[in-house]
């Protein structure tokens, strides 16, 4: 449990985590056009939601629309999340122990999320732009509850310091594959390449998954399976090698 485990033999957990991201991000993206794990755009969300303060005809509308208020519930749940994480550095951010508890602890935040997205009571789905649902404090808790869980995984991801990235933004390595020199070479496998190809396919299955099964059984219980999911990621750590110690990196006496 003390040992630090490989991330070059990390591949399935951290490709079952870029399908998290997809998984996930389809939920609250129908229920409020909300990437939880994507905080980019929700940081763009809120520069543009206080520059209409300063703007148009009088009487202007003081104060964040709804979409805005579930933009700063995401970006600051992530955060949170993501700070949760630096026990980790405390503890060891590669060592197995940790692992297992903070896998463990993004599956109790998914089925928080589940228990909240079913008791608010809210259809699965917004209407047009501008009518999100979620909009209920149990509502606003079930999106707070999932951006915080891809927080800590992807403060995890980055720890670990694979070709997975942070398992939670794929723009750069989207960039990164299609500017690999060996992208095309025919020689197989070449790790870097085939890693960023994996996170790439993963997310877009666990999106296409995600919404399948959220029009299928609801929001509620795709985050259910979610934590399934998640819980069964925790075990798989006990399975990663550990690393190994270079040579001479012990003292002769």
């Amino acid at each position: 449990m003390d040992a630090e485990v490989d991330a070059d033999y990390s591949t399935v957990p951290l490709s079952i985590f870029c399908f998290m991201t997809g998984y996930i991000d389809s939920l609250t993206f129908s229920a409020c056009y909300i990437w939880c794990a994507f905080q980019t755009g929700n940081t763009v969300q809120l520069s543009l939601a206080i520059g209409r303060l300063f703007t148009g005809p009088y009487p202007r509308e003081i104060g964040f629309q709804v979409p805005d208020q579930q933009a700063l519930c995401s970006l600051l749940s992530f955060l949170l999340g993501a700070f949760i994480g630096r026990i980790g550095d405390k503890l060891g951010s590669r060592r197995r122990l940790w692992l297992i508890c903070s896998t463990f602890i993004q599956a109790a935040m998914t089925l928080a999320a589940c228990l909240t997205a079913f008791k608010s009571g809210q259809v699965s789905f917004a209407g047009p732009r501008g009518e999100p649902t979620w909009t209920s404090p149990l509502g606003f808790a079930a999106l707070g509850f999932a951006s915080a869980s891809m927080g800590l995984q992807a403060h995890l991801g980055t720890r670990l310091g694979s070709q997975f990235a942070t398992t939670v933004v794929l723009t750069t390595i989207w960039v990164q594959f299609v500017g690999d020199p060996k992208l095309f070479s025919p020689h197989a496998p070449i790790k870097p390449r085939d890693h960023k190809a994996l996170a790439i396919l993963m997310l877009f299955i666990g999106g296409l998954v995600g919404r399948a099964l959220d029009g299928t059984i609801g929001a509620a219980n795709t985050f259910a399976v979610g934590a399934a999911v998640r819980l069964l990621v925790t075990f798989s750590w006990w399975w990663v090698p550990a690393k190994e110690k270079k040579e001479g990196s012990v003292k002769q006496g």
